[in-house]
Order: structure tokens, then sequence, then C-alpha cells
């Protein structure tokens, strides 16, 4: 008999979708496990029958070849496993990528550039376990010029952008009057929009060029490469 585990932590592993969305299929109700509805906290393994919407999940999910890819998100596009409906915008159907991935982190629908997807659930965890400090590089606009003197304020952080929790340091290298590049280490959501905002500008465009050691190089928008082996080795490597 296989050791079980937690079913949101099991179809995490399994790539088929984050734990947190298997916590909201759950709760809907859209997961059964051997005939029975699925509930918060318990434990499956391979042995067990599992269905999302009706459709059962490969009994061996282990099996098959994990890949990387670096995608160029279009603005538009929402960050997300969940079918959009009419919309039909959200990544995986925008990816169409053979094998089911799902996004390592998020980018928000207006925002456009690099992120990475795989099959690999457990990259997906230590990649983003907290503390983690990698670093995601971002190109972007205001809607006007921006004095050297809010630059350093903005990089010094401890602005709390959420309730009870205030952001760290980071780098910001000008461009021009208006454009900069932002360095980060943390995942709070929309952290540059939010910081732009306080300080009084507003984003025009927001590109991610970078997550660690990957780039977006010459990748268009819309279009995917798979990640090589060296790639995949450094982005998991704890030195950064």
């Amino acid at each position: 008999m296989k050791e079980k585990i937690r079913i949101n932590k099991y179809l995490s592993a399994s790539g088929v979708m984050s734990r947190r969305e298997a916590d909201r299929f759950i709760m809907s109700g859209r997961i059964s496990v051997n005939g029975e509805k699925a509930v918060e906290g318990m434990k499956v393994n391979g042995d067990d029958e599992i269905r999302i919407d009706g459709v059962l999940l490969e009994k061996n999910p282990d099996s098959e070849k994990k890949v990387v890819l670096a995608y160029y998100k279009k603005r538009g596009i929402i960050t997300s496993t969940v079918d959009q409906g009419k919309e039909n915008n959200n990544i995986i159907d925008a990816i169409n990528y053979p094998v089911r991935v799902f996004p390592i982190g998020r980018l928000d629908k207006e925002s456009e550039g690099l992120i990475l997807l795989t099959n690999d659930g457990s990259m997906v965890n230590r990649l983003l376990k907290p503390g983690k400090g990698i670093e995601k590089e971002y190109e972007v606009s205001l809607d006007k010029d921006i004095s050297d003197t809010d630059i350093k304020k903005m990089a010094r952080g401890g602005i709390e952008l959420v309730p009870g929790r205030r952001n760290k340091p980071f780098k910001i290298i000008r461009i021009d009057n208006c454009h900069l590049r932002f360095i980060l280490t943390e995942g709070i959501n929309q952290e540059i929009r939010r910081v732009v905002y306080y300080f009084g500008y507003n984003v025009m465009k927001l590109k991610r060029i970078r997550f660690k050691n990957i780039t977006l190089g010459e990748l268009k928008p819309g279009h995917y490469r798979e990640l090589t082996k060296e790639e995949i080795r450094v982005l998991l490597n704890d030195k950064r």
C-alpha cells in the first residue's frame, strides 16, 4: 500500500493544479475520490480513483516526463488553470501545450512577459516557498516623469501594501524619465503597481523580463520554449 498524503498536496505534486485551487475545487464539490465527494484534509494515493469534474485522473502522473517552460504571457491573459468560459483567456488555453502544465507563481492580467510553467508540482512548491528570495525583474513604464527622490523612497520598502505586512527594500534602475527596471524578491500581489500608486504614479506597462536565471530573451508574445537541463539545475540551486 502506497503512503497516503493530503489530497491537495497530491494534486499539486501531480501537476494538475495548485494546492489553493485544489482546496477551492474540493469546497465546490468538483472532486470525488472512489465515488464519494472529496473533503478538505482527506488523504489519497495513486491507488485511489480521483475524478475532477467527472474526469478520471491518471493513476501514475509521476511517470510523465517533467518539463519546465518559459512562456511570454500576453497582456489580458489570466494566470489561472481554471476555465474562464466564453473569454477563453486563461494561461493553459493560451499556451496550448500538449502536456498538462501549470504556472509557477502569477503575473496579473494587465501585465505581460516571462512566466514559467511546469508539470512538476514539487518544483512549484520548492520555488515558491516563503523566504526563498528569488529575484524577479520587471520593466515598468509610468504615466509621468519620476524624480530621483521618489525612486529612492520607493526602493526603501517598508510600505504596508497589505494589512499587517510591509514590503522589503528592492532595487530600482532608471532607464529614462518615466521608464524603470524593478528587481524584487517578494511575492506580494501586484507589489509594483501598489508601490507606484502609493507615490502618486500609475503603471502604463509592466513586463517581467527575468525569473532568477531565466530571461525573456528573444521570446515573442504568446510563444514558449522548454528550459534546458542546465537552466533547470541553476534554477533549482538554492544559491542565487
